[in-house]
């Protein structure tokens, strides 16, 4: 099993910027990748950004490309999504997410095995 907690959501204005952090705790040492996916009110859970433990690779969904960044902390116990120019739409609740093997299908949301509880970013305009 593994328990992940996010923090570091909020309320922040057009523009501005916020840093997500997900911690890990139990067997991390079985995750192939995390990643950071949303859900605003009304819509489904939609892919975000998620990194693969082992080289670094990273992808990204179009709507955030250019705008966020995912990275790891030294131990693979910890990932971060910085978020810079933040719009009105990216305003949702965005929750960590671990996957045990190469699904291949990493923007989905059944390929993950375990999820944290979510954080809230808001966005004002």
């Amino acid at each position: 099993q593994v328990q992940l907690v996010e923090s570091g959501g909020g309320l922040v204005q057009a523009g501005g910027s916020l840093r997500l952090s997900c911690a890990a705790s139990g067997r991390t040492f079985s995750t192939y990748a995390m990643g950071w996916f949303r859900q605003a009110p009304g819509k489904e859970r939609e892919f975000v950004a998620t990194i693969i433990w082992s080289g670094g690779s990273t992808y990204y969904a179009d709507s955030v490309k250019g705008r966020f960044t995912i990275s790891r902390g030294n131990a693979k116990n910890t990932v971060y999504l910085q978020m810079n120019s933040l719009r009105p739409e990216d305003t949702a609740v965005y929750y960590c997410a671990a996957e045990k093997f190469d699904s291949g299908s990493y923007y989905l949301v059944p390929a993950y095995d375990y999820w944290g509880q979510g954080t809230q970013v808001t966005v004002s305009s």
